[in-house]
């Protein structure tokens, strides 16, 4: 057994950076490790694909922030850019009865059969914005930026149309979910955006409140104007904030990932053009090989824990490093840093924890994987010789160590010969 001070902390980068070779490095050390959260705040993160996935499933790990020692203690300012992941009210920082409470009022509208409903939507909304992507290409001399035109609407307008969010909100409720979950925000910064998105939400809820309809938000409210314990205020605009953040953020760097890594192996794209592995292959490997989200906030130990021979300290805020995980050679070989769409998946165990484990694994995952199904098929259908339009190594990474993808993705959607170049 060794010490959580037996390895010096990492110290995070507060503006992100692709994680890979800094998870290689520390899970080359453990399969947990200290790190530095901004502020000097001491924390742990749990890389290892085994020790992840024992943890998230620990009864002696709460998600809500009353088990975070430094918080209690009065050591984390009001303007800390990683507060609103332990504060916010709703399922991702809820235990027990009021997690289970929370999730079931939101479950309902992520059912099976409910998904399913929304494939038709989805096909349409995916064929309309190719269309806006090609006249994008257009007007920028044969080159778009795919994330913005395609990648971005899709799940924002999904979403949003699940919620009953009109499409006047959808580009500022995006633009501060990215303030909200940056992690390298000024004090002033991150109070602004958490005050503006609370506000924005509160706004959309009272309108919501006065002519309700067939939509999430009016299922919310109706839950919260029943009384008893059904749903609180702060709880109500806290969904809000995690539906919006997670409906579609996610879903953004997962098809984001999933065409740069197609386009730097096309070999992986031609074995799926020949029926050799299908797109739902290639959406559960880049969620392995290149997950959406890199280092989950937050889980605190309910009292001294060891994961894997390492001690972690009760009331430690702890980080679920879903992108090491995803390339541990322990669970997935020593070719684990290898894209492949047809690796086959382990009987024994999940393929992969990028989208959680546990009572708190990601509600909207069906949805996730539908929207980019669909979006990745339709996508390369359409355009079968859609290639990059910079160097990967050209690519501005995600602000943050949250998220994990680029900012920007410049495709070309015909190859350059075709225009005379």
């Amino acid at each position: 057994m060794v010490t959580s001070a037996a390895r010096p902390p990492y110290r995070l980068d507060p503006s992100g950076g692709c994680p890979h070779a800094v998870n290689a490095r520390l899970l080359a050390d453990g399969a947990v490790a200290p790190v530095e959260l901004p502020g000097g705040i001491e924390g742990m993160a749990v890389l290892g694909h085994e020790a992840l996935k024992d943890f998230l499933q620990h009864p002696e790990v709460a998600k809500n922030a009353m088990h975070f020692t430094a918080l209690r203690e009065g050591r984390i300012a009001p303007g800390w850019p990683m507060l609103t992941f332990a504060t916010v009210r709703g399922m991702t920082t809820a235990d027990g009865d009021d997690h289970r409470r929370l999730r079931s009022l939101v479950g309902r509208a992520f059912t099976p059969r409910r998904v399913a409903e929304l494939q038709p939507r989805i096909e349409e909304l995916t064929a309309a914005l190719l269309g806006d992507l090609a006249h994008a290409a257009e007007a920028g001399g044969g080159v778009a930026d795919l994330r913005r035109h395609f990648a971005l609407p899709l799940p924002m307008v999904v979403i949003s149309e699940l919620l009953g969010v009109e499409p006047e909100f959808r580009d500022r409720l995006h633009h501060l979910s990215n303030q909200v979950v940056a992690t390298d925000s000024t004090p002033g910064q991150a109070i602004a955006a958490n005050r503006e998105l609370v506000a924005v939400l509160g706004e959309i809820a009272a309108a919501k409140a006065a002519h309700p309809a067939d939509d999430l938000t009016s299922a919310l409210i109706a839950a919260r104007n029943e009384g008893g314990d059904r749903l609180s205020d702060q709880e109500l605009i806290g969904t809000l904030v995690l539906m919006i953040i997670a409906g579609h953020e996610t879903t953004l760097n997962l098809i984001t990932n999933a065409v740069r890594a197609l386009c730097a192996h096309r070999d992986q794209l031609g074995l799926v053009r020949a029926g050799r592995a299908s797109w739902a292959d290639v959406v559960e490997e880049t969620l392995r090989w290149d997950a959406p989200v890199s280092y989950f906030p937050f889980r605190y130990p309910v009292r001294d824990l060891t994961v894997d021979g390492t001690v972690i300290p009760a009331g430690t805020p702890v980080l679920a490093g879903y992108s090491a995980a995803g390339r541990d050679p322990g669970a997935h070989g020593p070719d684990a840093g290898r894209f492949d769409v047809t690796r086959p998946a382990r009987p024994d165990a999940v393929r992969h924890l990028s989208l959680g484990h546990g009572a708190h694994y990601c509600l909207g995952a069906p949805l996730a994987r539908l929207e980019a199904g669909i979006a990745l098929e339709r996508l390369f259908t359409r355009f079968p010789d859609l290639e990059l339009a910079a160097a990967e190594t050209d690519l501005l990474p995600h602000s943050g160590f949250v998220g994990n993808s680029v900012r920007s993705l410049p495709v070309r959607l015909t190859p350059a010969v075709s225009r005379g170049a």
